[in-house]
């Protein structure tokens, strides 16, 4: 027996033993049970939560998480885990509840600290907050999608990493998910894409309760679930009954069989199962059942125990903790003879899966804004974003790009970055690394937060900034996970012109800047959109967005680069025209407006008026310096004008005089014409400098 074969046979025998579990010692139904008695009684100690779901999902969990998730309690970051997504997060109290049993570090203490502070079962699912959870669940339908994004993951990895012999990545994507999440229309923007991309190993489980917040859903929830599946491209298998967990788990084993398709599996079930008077009902979603109603509930079930207290032959059933350490042997073995065959490729992986830059990335980063600034391209910073692309992308095979719809507008393609493709037949990709994600910007978003969590890219994708409306959620869901994403997003103002005030960006700058943890960058020119590229791929703990314009932008001299990168410099000081006389204000610009106040620079030289120019292209990270370095940029006592094609909220926090910006709506002309009728040109800006000071 080849060494190859004999791993395959003890994987298969830790696949049996796995699966044998739920027949030791206790029956599938008291395993449910289990989850049905400490999801009550959490919801009932905390005076507040969603009893109801965990109850009606509880065999579901059985079926799963007791015959086929591949994972290790005391490894939850094991890299080849199969991905468990709750995407009804309110349902937390059933994964807390199985993290619990199985063997994971969440002891019954924090069980009974739910939704309290800083406990570790909070009201949602939050990553890096609790063991064995992979995202932070809770807005609806997003869950599904970061699903997505971790198959996709999974998928272009395999087929870049594995070899003959060698499938170090091959593991699968399970999502649970509620009437909630696929009455969101992300829900139809991830689930079009996963059938596009043929996202075999995502197997989805519909909770098919049949009731939300306000009742029972038929009368405004009408889809016909199974036929909308199958035209997204996926295998559908149900409607099946939720509550038979041998069932489910048979039906689960069939859909790991799909070769070429994603699987949703319908499950018909009882919101409340096991509640007298609140089972079916919407009573059972979002509040506790009441003492009363509990103990009703524990004699129907027939589950005599304690609050809080799981019977030992039950713990034993669940308890993953042996079965978890022989799946990663198995799998450590695999990795071991992999790495000795292709010891490159094995530390490349592992570098990728670690988030770790390659260690020549300082020195490509220094190349790229050195080349900007030698060459000081007049360019639109959206192309100046594509420069710089071309230089990160060629270091960094770990991007991985792409557009909604906009590509030849975003410009976030590169020469090494093809479209990526599915073969029709085999479903194989062709090896691209630039997604057409389609008119889809929230699907987008959410789809990249889930690479990122995966592990192995770095996800980046571009629309117009006006857009990012669509996709602020998973905008902000991705800076409250602290994930490495980057949005490019052009046509930054009203100097896209034409399109007029629908697609002219006013306020949307101001309102990223308000979310936390949210990198927001609006360079002025080749060299600071080169070093705000290096700065959002540095930024592993946050999200960035690059807000690029659509005009061209003259390149600014500027002595040196290394100021850049704390979000603002002192880019002009009043010699650089000819004055000798000591600063008497301080313009702030960012973006295109940069230009604007290099120019009022030089007519206030004219009139014996001696300005500072401040290049600030990213207030949040300027505000995050030492209070020395701030000062320096913005002396004490010199009044300050900032100058931006947005709403001038959000300015007045440094201490301005005045702000030059727009707060209406737009119009459709061109961009000269806009510029000149809402006071963004040189001489308005010297102008309000010079009434500044004379106040």
């Amino acid at each position: 027996m080849s060494d190859t074969e004999q791993v395959e046979q003890v994987e298969q025998e830790v696949t049996q033993a796995v699966a044998a579990v739920p027949a030791i010692g206790a029956s599938r139904t008291d395993m449910a049970n289990a989850i049905r008695a400490l999801a009550m009684d959490a919801v009932q100690a905390a005076n507040s939560g969603h009893p109801g779901a965990p109850m009606g999902m509880a065999d579901m969990a059985v079926a799963l998480w007791g015959s086929h998730l591949k994972h290790n309690p005391t490894n939850p970051h094991w890299l080849d885990r199969d991905r468990f997504v709750l995407s009804n997060g309110h349902a937390s109290m059933l994964l807390y509840s199985v993290l619990h049993l199985t063997g994971y570090k969440l002891p019954m203490a924090e069980l009974k600290k739910f939704r309290q502070l800083h406990s570790k079962t909070p009201g949602h699912p939050e990553v890096h907050v609790t063991p064995g959870v992979e995202t932070t669940t809770g807005p609806l339908g997003q869950g599904l999608t970061n699903a997505v994004g971790m198959a996709l993951a999974e998928k272009l990895l395999a087929q870049e990493f594995n070899r003959d012999g060698h499938d170090v990545v091959n593991h699968n994507t399970f999502t649970f998910m509620g009437d909630g999440c696929l009455m969101e229309g992300i829900s139809h923007e991830a689930a079009a894409l996963a059938g596009a991309w043929k996202l075999n190993k995502l197997i989805a489980l519909y909770d098919d309760n049949g009731i939300s917040i306000d009742g029972q859903v038929a009368p405004w929830f009408i889809d016909n679930t199974a036929l909308r599946f199958v035209a997204y491209g996926w295998n559908v298998l149900g409607p099946i009954d939720g509550h038979n967990a041998e069932l489910v788990a048979s039906t689960i084993a069939e859909a790991k069989t799909g070769a070429d398709k994603p699987t949703l599996i319908i499950c018909k079930t009882a919101i409340g199962q096991g509640s007298p008077n609140r089972a079916n009902t919407a009573k059972a979603h979002g509040e506790p059942l009441g003492n009363e109603e509990i103990a009703l509930t524990r004699d129907a079930l027939g589950w005599p125990h304690k609050p809080f207290s799981v019977p030992k032959e039950v713990l034993a059933a669940w308890d993953a903790k042996a079965a978890g350490v022989a799946a990663e042997a198995v799998w450590n073995d695999k990795f071991a003879a992999y790495k000795a065959a292709f010891p490159e490729l094995a530390k490349e992986l592992l570098r990728r899966m670690k988030g770790d830059l390659p260690k020549n990335f300082n020195q490509v980063a220094v190349d790229t804004a050195v080349a900007a600034h030698t060459k000081a391209d007049t360019v639109a910073s959206r192309k100046a974003s594509q420069l710089a692309l071309e230089s990160f992308t060629a270091a960094l095979p770990e991007m991985l790009g792409g557009s909604a719809d906009l590509t030849g507008s975003n410009l976030t393609n590169t020469k090494c970055t093809p479209n990526l493709r599915f073969d029709a037949v085999t479903g194989e990709s062709n090896g691209g690394r630039h997604i057409n994600y389609g008119v889809r910007e929230f699907g987008m978003a959410a789809i990249m937060n889930g690479v990122a969590l995966h592990g192995g890219y770095i996800p980046f994708g571009g629309t117009f900034l006006t857009f990012s409306d669509y996709s602020r959620n998973a905008i902000r869901m991705a800076a409250l996970m602290k994930l490495r994403v980057v949005h490019v997003f052009t046509h930054d103002s009203i100097g896209l012109g034409e399109d007029g005030p629908t697609h002219q960006s006013i306020e949307h700058a101001a309102s990223l800047r308000l979310i936390p943890n949210l990198d927001v960058w609006r360079p002025g020119d080749t060299a600071e959109t080169a070093v705000a590229w290096a700065v959002a791929l540095q930024n592993k703990n946050k999200p960035t967005a690059l807000l690029l314009s659509r005009q061209n932008i003259n390149y600014a001299p500027k002595s040196g680069l290394g100021d850049i990168s704390k979000g603002a410099y002192v880019l002009a000081e009043p010699s650089e025209v000819g004055m000798k006389k000591k600063t008497q204000a301080v313009i702030i610009a960012t973006g295109s407006e940069v230009q604007l106040a290099l120019k009022a620079q030089e007519i206030l030289a004219t009139r014996k008026i001696a300005v500072r120019v401040v290049s600030m292209p990213s207030t949040t990270t300027f505000d995050k310096q030492s209070v020395e370095y701030k000062s320096s940029v913005l002396p004490a006592g010199v009044p300050r004008i900032a100058v931006e094609m947005g709403v001038t909220a959000g300015w007045w926090k440094y201490g301005c005089a005045a702000v030059v910006g727009i707060d209406t709506y737009g119009e459709s002309a061109p961009a000269p014409v806009l510029f000149k009728l809402f006071g963004f040109t040189p001489e308005n800006v010297a102008d309000t400098v010079e009434q500044a000071l004379r106040k």
